[in-house]
């Protein structure tokens, strides 16, 4: 299984969580594991996905997350599960 950590930050809005969901649903990935919390008006998610069946390369599905996010006018952050693993290791 091939996976994606997904963060997504900004000011909260409505229609964030299902724009993302949508795209991701689109693209085949499934969402194993989601965490979601908004403090102050400001709106932070984290996913941790399957992209095992995305037909496209991870260059791309990260930089259209990153257009999807702009439109909602959030930072959305896209990378794989082994260099997220690798970066949080000590």
């Amino acid at each position: 299984m091939k996976k994606a950590i997904i963060t997504v930050v900004g000011k909260d809005t409505v229609g964030i969580i299902a724009a993302i969901c949508m795209y991701l649903s689109e693209q085949g990935i499934n969402i194993l594991d989601i965490s979601q919390t908004i403090v102050d008006g400001y709106f932070n998610m984290m996913m941790v996905t399957d992209v095992t069946d995305c037909g496209k390369g991870f260059a791309v599905l990260a930089d259209e997350l990153r257009a999807v996010g702009e439109q909602k006018g959030v930072i959305v952050h896209c990378q794989s599960d082994e260099i997220f693993q690798q970066m949080h290791r000590i």
